[in-house]
């Protein structure tokens, strides 16, 4: 509990005991977009022993995008929520997170500005506390439409209906997360910057809220800079990480002890 492993993820999940983590949140390399140090990995060995190692109800949190080469993007995250899926995973949700800048822009296409973060369960999510911060436009008023479309098209009154109900000030938050990036916000300190990708340490924080409770060990086989671990140290969550490269080990030990 609460170390750092300066290991092959997949050599170091081998000696963890099954039906093990509440909870996974990491990002492994995209195709070509960035050099680890020239380190692979292969998805199918990471997820199946991720399978292993998760308690059922577990969910792994994989944020991933592709790289476009000769012309065509790569599919490859697809590829990996299939095998994910293919191999005992639920995908519970397809999610996006979306950064409110654009980098690498391309002539002959839109602008990308997200990434996927494939939600995979095994088995029923034990542990769900959905965020509710999604500001409803139709607060304050009263629900007049008590009818509901079928699944034929037709329109049939609604059994859950209550008249008169007053709609919320807030909401269950969408599946599409918007969050700000660069230099000085994706953490607190800026010692994150010697990794080469990084994911705000507010999106871990929001998916450690999300799928986990105090106390529930929180895993990151390819941690890189830290920031699940971060998350999780703040949020009062056990973790544990993995990484292959002992400078990237060091730089999350480094952070870990500035919070």
């Amino acid at each position: 509990m609460n170390q750092i492993r300066c290991c092959n993820c997949v050599d170091g999940m081998k000696q963890l005991p099954e039906d093990f983590i509440d909870l996974t949140v990491t990002s492994p390399p995209y195709d070509n977009l960035r050099d680890y140090k020239g380190y692979e990995f292969s998805h199918e060995l990471v997820l199946s022993e991720l399978y292993r190692i998760m308690k059922p109800g577990g969910i792994v949190v994989w944020v991933v995008a592709d790289a476009t080469i000769d012309g065509s993007e790569t599919g490859t995250s697809f590829h990996q929520a299939l095998y994910a899926m293919n191999i005992g995973f639920k995908l519970h949700d397809t999610m996006i997170y979306m950064r409110n800048s654009v980098t690498n822009p391309s002539p002959i296409r839109y602008y990308s500005c997200f990434q996927y973060m494939f939600v995979f369960s095994k088995g029923k999510p034990k542990t769900t506390n959905l965020i509710v911060d999604h500001k409803n436009k139709t607060a304050g008023k009263k629900a007049t439409d008590k009818n509901q479309r079928c699944s034929d098209g037709s329109w049939q009154e609604r059994s859950c209906y209550k008249q008169g109900k007053v709609r919320p000030d807030f909401s269950v938050r969408w599946n599409v997360w918007t969050y700000d990036v660069g230099s000085l916000i994706m953490a607190d300190d800026r010692e994150w910057v010697a990794h080469p990708a990084v994911f705000p340490l507010k999106l871990a924080e929001d998916h450690i809220k999300s799928w986990s409770n105090v106390g529930d060990l929180v895993f990151d086989p390819m941690g890189g800079s830290g920031q699940t671990c971060i998350a999780a140290k703040k949020l009062g969550r056990e973790y544990m990480m993995m990484d292959i490269s002992e400078e990237y080990c060091q730089l999350a030990s480094k952070r870990l002890e500035m919070y």
